[in-house]
């Protein structure tokens, strides 16, 4: 396979061993795309080959992935119906017959990014976030591109735009969503149902026991977990605050906060005494701790439940950011993996009934486990293989 800038020569040696060189893009506007990226990542790592994970946006500075992942965050955060607005307005004007302003911006990272592949060459190209994907498409238009490019959805719909992109292979959470994408004008033949992948720290069982030595709990509790997402979004402190006027006497409640120091502090100046009450920032361990917990609350992110559901952790869905996380409340509640209500009073309820109930929990786990792929890193790992095996090929250099 040849690749600008590099000599045949240079790019058999660098392929003799057969491994594979994969640069993931994402783009830094919430976590779950990067997390799915390092799970790809992770995976190709431990099978020998190579795999970098990069933020596009990092192309046009420090300053520009700042700016495009800040201003995210701050419109989901600060005025969530005015991002809900820009979502259905991006539905009603994408097509696959015009390209947006989304597109053309993204298109000015693509001088930038080819001369970044010219002196780092890869293989193939996958890419967890529609930014990436459309500077690609642009670079394969315009003929800068010698690479493949997979697309990952980590939502469980099409969103906006992704119709205006032209990937080779395009990775879709679960075969019900199928007849949407295609609807939207994805070529039906590119769209394949592997869905969305996890580390292998959250695909891997682990006992309960185990992971609650790990995390300091007591083996014969009852622990609710909550997960406030990367972007802090909706209302915690209230939801601990409700639970507790209705905590058991060894039943616990764990808040993993990750990166959002003003919640941390609300919560700890709210709750940090409660001896049943522990408030954690970021932590490397949160596998361990949804291992260790009897039932999570999550807002609908792609990656966060799909996890969770992975793991077999009963889920109770609070408020989603408007938008895809409708969608993937939708997705989850309509297949029996998690529960939901409108009201902070009907999530707290409902956490209730699920952590008490452990039919409820079973029958929640054996629908999470019979609807969702398992093995996501897995197969598109072997996607990207059969890709560069097929360009090898192509080529007329056989793959060692």
């Amino acid at each position: 396979m040849f690749r600008a800038g590099v000599t045949p020569a240079q790019d058999f040696n660098r392929n003799e061993t057969g491994n594979m060189r994969i640069l993931i893009l994402s783009c830094n506007t919430g976590e779950g795309h990067n997390s799915a990226g390092r799970a790809l990542m992770e995976y190709a790592r431990s099978r020998g080959d190579e795999a970098d994970l990069m933020d596009i946006m990092i192309l046009g500075g420090k300053r520009v992935s700042r700016f495009v992942g800040g201003g995210y965050v701050s419109v989901v955060k600060h005025t969530p119906a005015f991002f809900s607005m820009l979502y259905r307005v991006g539905g009603l004007v994408s097509s696959n017959r015009h390209k947006s302003p989304v597109y053309y911006a993204n298109a000015l990272l693509a001088g930038r990014l080819r001369r970044y592949l010219d002196d780092n060459p890869y293989d193939v190209i996958v890419t967890p976030h529609l930014f990436p994907a459309e500077t690609l498409t642009y670079m394969k238009r315009k003929h800068m591109l010698s690479q493949k490019v997979v697309a990952v959805e980590t939502d469980y719909t099409c969103i906006p735009f992704w119709e205006e992109t032209e990937c080779d292979y395009y990775i879709v959470p679960h075969e019900s969503l199928i007849d949407e994408f295609a609807a939207k004008g994805i070529p039906r033949e590119k769209l394949l149902p592997y869905g969305i992948p996890v580390r292998p720290a959250f695909s891997r069982p682990c006992r309960k026991a185990d992971a609650r030595a790990v995390c300091r709990i007591p083996e014969d509790a009852s622990v609710y977990l909550i997960m406030s997402g990367s972007m802090g979004f909706g209302k915690v402190n209230l939801l601990v605050a409700g639970l507790l006027t209705h905590l058991g006497p060894n039943e616990y409640i764990i808040v993993i906060c990750g990166n959002n120091l003003r919640l941390r502090r609300i919560l700890h100046t709210a709750f940090g005494r409660h001896p049943q009450i522990r408030i954690l920032g970021y932590t490397d361990h949160i596998s361990a701790y949804m291992d260790a917990c009897d039932v999570i609350f999550t807002k609908p992110g792609g990656l966060t439940s799909t996890e969770a559901a992975v793991k077999g952790i009963p889920i109770i869905h609070t408020k989603p950011i408007p938008g895809c996380e409708v969608k993937n409340l939708e997705f989850f509640t309509s297949h029996g993996m998690s529960v939901a209500g409108r009201k902070l009073s009907d999530q707290i309820s409902l956490g209730q009934s699920l952590l008490r109930d452990r039919d409820l929990q079973e029958e929640m786990r054996g629908n999470q486990k019979n609807t969702l792929p398992h093995n996501a890193a897995e197969n598109i790992c072997g996607l990207l293989k059969n890709l560069c095996e097929k360009q090898d090929g192509q080529s007329g250099r056989s793959v060692q």
